[in-house]
């Protein structure tokens, strides 16, 4: 019984100083179970570390028995960890469009960008959907600028008369992406396709096609030749 009593004892107090050795505080971080699933070591994006026996050593945890620093990628012939992308060229998104790098005040060098969505009724409806939500507070469901926030805050522009009738598709998508005026940046908001389509959607039905970059395309009988119509 006394021998039995003991080892409880002593059981109880390995526990204790177990459990005390796990609390951190002060300069004592305590002990953690896996490092290294805490103390991940990211990657650098055009460098690796290929020197094993200098660099790896502090939490040494891998099957390899190498450190947790030697971060060399095998699949990467050049060294790096990615792939720097080829030269001169410029990445497109997914849809297969440039980046629009423009600055704000660079609006008449944006405004030469052609609308690279396809005009049809299906985008017309999504760009008359997507003006409701984000353009009528301010410029009206017409484009008049008489939204409730134009009431508020004056100076919204007509989109249906004047010299904004004349504006190039590439110069409204300019605005829309970085602002102008009282008109703040919507590029965080809005895709750059859904940017577009309600550009389409003010050149064609707000302002009745006028300066519009896409022409009606018309199928003559059986023949597939596309015939431009005028845009006004």
């Amino acid at each position: 019984m006394k021998i039995a009593k003991t080892l409880s004892i002593l059981g109880i107090a390995v526990a204790g100083i177990s459990l005390a050795g796990c609390r951190a505080g002060g300069e004592n971080q305590g002990l953690e179970f896996a490092p290294q699933m805490y103390h991940s070591v990211a990657y650098e994006p055009l460098t690796q570390v290929m020197d094993s026996e200098t660099k790896g050593n502090l939490i040494s945890t891998r099957e390899d028995g190498k450190g947790e620093f030697f971060n060399s990628n095998i699949n990467n012939p050049h060294n790096m960890n990615m792939r720097e992308p080829v030269a001169n060229t410029v990445p497109r998104n997914k849809q297969g469009y440039l980046p629009h790098r423009y600055k704000a005040f660079e609006i008449e060098e944006a405004a030469a960008v052609k609308n690279p969505v396809k005009l049809s009724d299906e985008v017309l409806d999504e760009g008359k959907r997507l003006y409701g939500l984000y353009c009528t507070p301010c410029h009206g469901t017409g484009g008049a600028g008489d939204g409730k926030v134009g009431d508020i805050i004056g100076g919204v522009a007509n989109l249906t008369g004047g010299a904004y009738t004349g504006l190039s598709e590439g110069h409204i998508y300019h605005v829309i992406t970085k602002g102008k005026g009282r008109m703040g940046a919507h590029g965080s908001q809005i895709t750059p396709e859904n940017r577009w389509k309600i550009v389409h959607y003010v050149k064609q039905d707000l302002q009745g096609g006028q300066n519009a970059d896409n022409a009606v395309a018309a199928v003559v009988d059986q023949d597939v030749t596309q015939v431009e119509t005028p845009a006004n």
